[in-house]
């Protein structure tokens, strides 16, 4: 049985290189060697229609008091033409511009410039430079590790600007919120061109690269599995984490500043999306080292899919409840406000738990406890690129033991608290919850496809252990 599978598989790569041009030997997990009619159906709906929701929910704030269904009602009924909401957009302005530019420019030299210093005096934190996991080509890269400083960093200054400095207006970022949008796409879409250009012709490793044929696929999800200029500057750790992260809690504040200039007050919806999504962006840096283990950075390649996503997706529709309440400003009675705050944290306590018992168990390799007890775990080994066999665990104890991704299921409860704070008055804020489901759901399938194809039969006596994926009983 074992020679068949071993002779099955020599001929899939002998296939898959062919197809490819390569030397013998590819991986055999990561994004797709082929693009089946679904998967291209979907990427060119992504592709077309992505930058137009992105701009249909901005628009609708600032046209239409974050209505969704006011403008397809004075398009079908003819009131407005598209000409009409077009023209009443803000333009790309030099102001903008030079805002973004300057933005863009001091995270770069954040993340190039300064080393980490953060972990010299944080208990508990790990900073510096730290290893990435091995890339389906067998190579381990290096990563400096100063998100949080960067953090800091930005935001010190910040509130040093809004309190004594006075050089800008702590609205600055709302004030110029679609002439920004612009300028995220022209970013996003010139890194993504410069991506797969540079997949083509000068890849940081070859071994780690992926051509489909198809142009549009590769375009998306990306050619290269690592891009790098120089030894440091990674694109997939900076593009996911800077500078769309580091800017979310500033868009949050620049909100709240907006909220207080309008109304004379900040509402508790604010003050409570500010904190709750400020906690998620705080863990994310505080565990940026834990970040190199995961989906984006040890299976993604870097494509339109994270390098347009971390420009404008995520920094645009992510924080569609700070912007609403600008428009909205809506102030909870004391039980619902306790009621999300908790909601929040509880999530919050999942998903960090959650994590940290993987990590726990993995810095172990198994000799640790989980809930008291011995953790029990399914043995995994797998094939790198060069032929080299490597072996791992499966966690089945404590949170996952209830479910394969049960992180992700702390995730969604604090999305749906976000949303939760805005009250019922408009579904613009709920498009959060709905859109981290389907991603968080669609990336459960992805990472599971990709652990069936790396690790085979030890992979199904691990869906064998825990059978759920998301809600334990149900999915």
């Amino acid at each position: 049985m074992a020679a068949h599978q071993e002779k099955k598989h020599a001929e899939e790569r002998k296939h898959q290189n062919m197809q490819n041009g390569t030397k013998a030997s590819q991986g055999q997990w990561g994004r797709a060697w082929e693009v089946d009619w679904f998967s291209l159906a979907s990427i060119l709906f992504l592709l077309t229609f992505a930058p137009l929701i992105v701009y249909y929910f901005i628009m609708s704030c600032a046209q239409y008091q974050c209505s969704l269904s006011e403008p397809l009602l004075d398009l079908l009924t003819g009131s407005k033409h598209l000409a009409d909401i077009w023209n009443r957009t803000p333009t790309l302005t030099y102001r903008a511009a030079g805002i973004y530019a300057l933005w863009v420019t001091f995270q770069v030299v954040l993340y190039m410039c300064i080393p980490d210093f953060c972990h010299k005096f944080l208990p508990g934190y790990v900073g510096g430079v730290q290893e990435g996991a091995v890339t389906p080509a067998g190579v381990v890269n290096k990563y400096e590790i100063n998100g949080l400083q960067a953090w800091i960093i930005t935001h010190v200054l910040w509130f040093a600007n809004a309190s004594y400095l006075h050089l800008f207006s702590p609205t600055i970022i709302f004030d110029n919120w679609i002439p920004l949008l612009w300028c995220a796409n022209i970013l996003g879409y010139a890194v993504s061109t410069f991506a797969m250009i540079k997949g083509y012709f000068f890849p940081t490793n070859a071994k780690d690269c992926k051509f489909t044929g198809n142009f549009f696929y590769d375009y998306m999800m990306g050619i290269e599995f690592n891009p790098r200029i120089g030894k440091w500057f990674d694109f997939k750790l900076f593009f996911n984490g800077r500078p769309g992260i580091v800017a979310w809690t500033l868009i949050n504040l620049s909100f709240a500043a907006k909220q207080r200039e309008l109304y004379g007050e900040v509402t508790n919806s604010m003050i409570l999306v500010n904190v709750l999504q400020g906690i998620y962006v705080l863990d994310f840096f505080w565990n940026e080292a834990w970040y190199l283990k995961t989906i984006d950075i040890c299976h993604d390649h870097f494509g339109w899919y994270l390098g347009w996503g971390d420009c404008v997706w995520l920094p645009y529709l992510y924080t569609l409840q700070g912007l609403y309440l600008v428009y909205h400003p809506v102030q909870l009675c004391t039980a619902h406000a306790t009621g999300v705050l908790l909601l929040g944290l509880l999530g919050y306590y999942i998903f960090r738990a959650t994590n940290q018992q993987k990590d726990l168990f993995r810095r172990t390799n198994g000799s640790c406890r989980v809930w008291g007890k011995r953790p029990q775990h399914i043995e995994c080994s797998y094939t790198s690129v060069d032929g080299t066999r490597h072996y791992s665990k499966l966690l089945t104890s404590g949170f996952w033991g209830w479910a394969r991704h049960f992180n992700y299921t702390g995730d969604l409860l604090g999305s749906l608290a976000y949303c939760l704070a805005c009250g019922f008055g408009h579904l613009l804020p709920y498009f959060y919850i709905i859109y981290m489901s389907i991603l968080l759901t669609h990336r459960c399938l992805r990472d599971e496809h990709r652990c069936s194809s790396k690790y085979g039969q030890d992979w199904k006596r691990y869906t064998a252990a825990v059978p759920y994926r998301l809600l334990p009983g149900l999915f």
